[in-house]
């Protein structure tokens, strides 16, 4: 590991909470109250960011599918599975944000319109993505199928994003605001931004690590079961090697 990447990853956790608290010091004391809604307008802040994101979760993990499709190689596979769990997680705060928003701005926590109708798919999807993963024992297999369901789940992202646009929606199009808004909300894009991949690559590195090591457990234990003429032993070095796996002094 080079200098400059351990350095990144020394000062990746100080610098995402330290722009996480200057960008709620913002919100709190900085950004004015909005006329209508109130201070509940604030949870904006946060719901935007994390659609965004969201987005880009998903689009990290078509891309991987389609890495695999290509290649064949499972470094892809981990790319697609470390960035479904992202896109599940902003996909959460998504909906959790915004029923509270939908709460104090139509008085109702959900309503089936166009573009929340398929955000809640969204979150499906990929929540479906990771819980059907674990099921399949095949190695190839599993890569396979992941990688078709990644490219034909991401289908839905420009669903979510034009449905407001195409049909008639309760969901504004653009919302409101004055410039001190504008620098809040463009504060809050960085430590979501960092957070999501951050996390992409905290567990695209936890799975790298799994699979690199039953990859060798697999070599391991291949190796242990060959016979002395395919470990490339010499006469006489075989009869060491059938002590050493019985045991026997």
């Amino acid at each position: 590991m080079s200098t400059r990447w351990k350095t990144l990853k020394r000062l990746y956790l100080p610098v995402l909470l330290a722009t996480f608290a200057g960008a709620t010091a913002m919100l709190l004391l900085y950004t004015p109250v909005e006329a209508t809604m109130g201070p509940v307008q604030k949870i904006f802040y946060v719901h935007l960011p994390a659609a965004i994101n969201a987005f880009l979760a998903c689009l990290v993990c078509f891309l991987g599918g389609v890495g695999f499709l290509w290649q064949r190689k499972m470094k892809w596979d981990d790319l697609s599975a470390a960035a479904a769990k992202v896109a599940a997680l902003m996909c959460t705060v998504v909906l959790v944000t915004g029923v509270i928003w939908g709460r104090a701005a139509w008085g109702q926590w959900w309503t089936w319109s166009p573009r929340l109708t398929f955000s809640l798919l969204l979150w499906l999807l990929y929540v479906v993505y990771l819980i059907v993963r674990p099921s399949i024992e095949s190695r190839e297999r599993r890569a396979m199928i992941s990688a078709v369901y990644a490219v034909a789940a991401f289908l839905d992202v420009p669903l979510v994003y034009l449905s407001v646009r195409l049909m008639p929606d309760i969901h504004p199009v653009s919302v409101e605001m004055d410039p001190a808004m504008k620098i809040t909300l463009a504060v809050w894009f960085v430590p979501m931004s960092l957070l999501t991949v951050g996390l992409i690559a905290v567990f695209l590195a936890a799975a790298t690590r799994r699979r690199l090591k039953r990859q060798q457990r697999r070599e391991e234990a291949s190796w242990s079961l060959a016979t002395p003429r395919e470990q490339g032993l010499r006469p006489g070095e075989d009869q060491v090697l059938q002590v050493a796996r019985s045991g026997r002094p």
